[in-house]
């Protein structure tokens, strides 16, 4: 993959949640190349540990931390490893989330809970910990994910959408708290993207001969493209960008049945 460069990213340290595969791998790989320090969460260990052993060779190792981001307390003893090892975290990029499909008429409330705990409140509580020492160095970015899902009204989703509409309203609060210490707060909204995981479980020859009909870019949306949106957001080049959403999804405005 082949990145813009960003000379104000060079030894940045850089928090992303969720990096062991997908979208969030392709951002740890994008800030490696950037020569950023790069410590990433997931609970995907083997495939954690195989992309930080990836990508060894660049100015700093990439440091894997198992987390399950749905425990409160496992989230602030990571981040208090990390500012121990780092220092501070400059940047924050709050992008792990699941997407599995529930029907709305049998959810119970103990899956509502898990599901919120699994796509939105994390986000809240990383935002925190990571804001404390980003506050006292007087800057810092956080890039909360959201989602194209409840833009578009998809089947299914209901509790995930409604955690993905949730952090665009929390980002646009965070971002207004925070700016008076000079943290900026975005929301990145990806559209339909070509992981493995959508691809293995979501995705058809059919549907995705109708997703492409339904965006403006008859063109499918890689990581790579997403990735690219977290530098530029995360750089100096956005200093002027906060409370706002920024959507990486070729223009989709069709809802897949």
């Amino acid at each position: 993959m082949s990145y813009a460069i960003f000379p104000s990213l060079v030894d940045k340290s850089v928090v992303v949640t969720g990096g062991g595969t997908g979208i969030g791998a392709a951002i740890v790989e994008a800030f490696c190349a950037q020569g950023a320090r790069v410590f990433f969460l997931d609970i995907a260990d083997a495939d954690s540990e195989a992309l930080a052993d990836r990508l060894s060779e660049g100015r700093h190792r990439p440091v894997f931390h198992h987390c399950d981001l749905r425990d409160i307390a496992s989230i602030e003893r990571v981040f208090a490893a990390i500012c121990t090892e780092a220092g501070k975290i400059d940047i924050l990029v709050n992008n792990a989330a699941n997407d599995d499909r529930h029907p709305f008429g049998s959810i119970a409330p103990a899956y509502w809970d898990e599901r919120i705990a699994v796509n939105l409140r994390h986000q809240f509580f990383c935002a925190q910990y990571a804001a404390a020492g980003m506050k006292a160095a007087g800057h810092g970015v956080i890039l909360n994910f959201g989602s194209i899902s409840w833009h578009v009204a998809l089947a299914n989703l209901s509790i995930y959408m409604t955690a993905k509409a949730g952090i665009e309203g929390m980002t646009r609060g965070l971002a207004r708290e925070l700016g008076p210490y000079g943290i900026r707060v975005n929301a990145i909204i990806p559209g339909a993207v070509r992981t493995p995981r959508q691809m293995k479980l979501w995705q058809s020859p059919d549907s995705e001969a109708k997703l492409v009909a339904d965006q403006c870019l008859p063109e499918r949306v890689e990581p790579e493209h997403v990735a690219r949106m977290a530098l530029f957001l995360a750089s100096d080049d956005g200093s002027r960008c906060s409370g706002r959403e920024y959507f990486v999804d070729a223009g989709w405005y069709g809802a897949s049945s």
